[in-house]
């Protein structure tokens, strides 16, 4: 497993993620991933599988010291009053003393940024997490969260797939000194069904969805996939022991098309453009 190392931290560049994942789900497959190598675990508290998680890797046997954790505060909990219980309450069902990241998982359109990150900084320093970031944030409110925040800022969490141009946001993330975590990196199924991709991938002997996550994997990213299937987890992980050349990674890049934005849902998503 490769690592990316930003903010003097060293995350696994290939996280499992629960999204979408029910409790029987997440406790069948968490083993099947911690067999196949996978230690970089994302959760939120919107899933409501974080106790679900924090059960299945705890009856593994996995030891905390080799897991990288995430998880996500849910912007019903940007309050004073809700914002260090809500994360208190995250590690009492992740069964850990504090996650290695801790993310706002939308900006929303009711609690400014600001506000935001000073919530996330004072949980920082009370030590229920070693690491913060952002998530579904646009250009502007990063270089805003990067500019107010105590603390650096680990990552901004974003949809990422060959159909979405975020060669925008990737500068304004490399010139503020932030990771990008992708996330959608399937596109809602688009990729694995993808003729462009899935021909890539047979000069690999790889499958369309491994040369999608190693596009990603390519550029630098910190990179999440999941499936709620033991016997695919193996597929998810095998995508260190090829490259993509130039020539194909520009292809890839030549999918993205206007329309290609996925998630953004009203009163939760910014404005994009900016």
């Amino acid at each position: 497993m490769d690592d990316v190392t930003v903010q003097g931290a060293r995350v696994p560049a290939l996280g499992f993620g629960v999204f979408r994942m029910t409790e029987t789900e997440v406790a069948q497959v968490i083993p099947a991933a911690l067999e196949a190598g996978f230690r970089h675990f994302d959760t939120a508290q919107i899933y409501e599988n974080e106790a679900a998680l924090g059960r299945a890797l705890a009856g593994a046997g996995a030891a905390r010291a080799d897991l990288f954790l995430t998880t996500k505060v849910w912007v019903s909990h940007y309050s004073p009053a809700r914002f260090a219980a809500s994360v208190a309450e995250s590690l009492d069902k992740l069964h850990v003393d504090q996650v290695d990241l801790l993310l706002l998982h939308w900006p929303g359109d009711s609690v400014p940024v600001a506000a935001q990150i000073e919530m996330l900084n004072q949980v920082q320093a009370a030590g229920q997490t070693r690491f913060i970031g952002v998530s579904n944030q646009n250009r502007q409110q990063l270089r805003a969260a990067v500019a107010q925040s105590a603390a650096p800022l680990l990552t901004n969490q974003i949809e990422m797939h060959p159909y979405l141009d975020q060669g925008a946001m990737i500068a304004a993330a490399r010139a503020c000194g932030v990771a990008l975590t992708a996330y959608y990196g399937m596109a809602d199924g688009a990729v694995p069904r993808d003729p462009l991709l899935q021909e890539i991938g047979a000069r690999h002997g790889k499958s369309a969805a491994q040369v999608g996550l190693r596009w990603l994997l390519q550029q630098g990213h910190i990179v999440l996939t999941k499936t709620a299937h033991p016997a695919r987890v193996a597929e998810n992980i095998a995508v260190f022991d090829f490259s993509l050349s130039a020539g194909e990674m520009a292809a890839i890049h030549a999918l993205a098309r206007p329309d290609g934005r996925i998630v953004s849902p009203p009163g939760l998503a910014p404005d994009w453009t900016l």
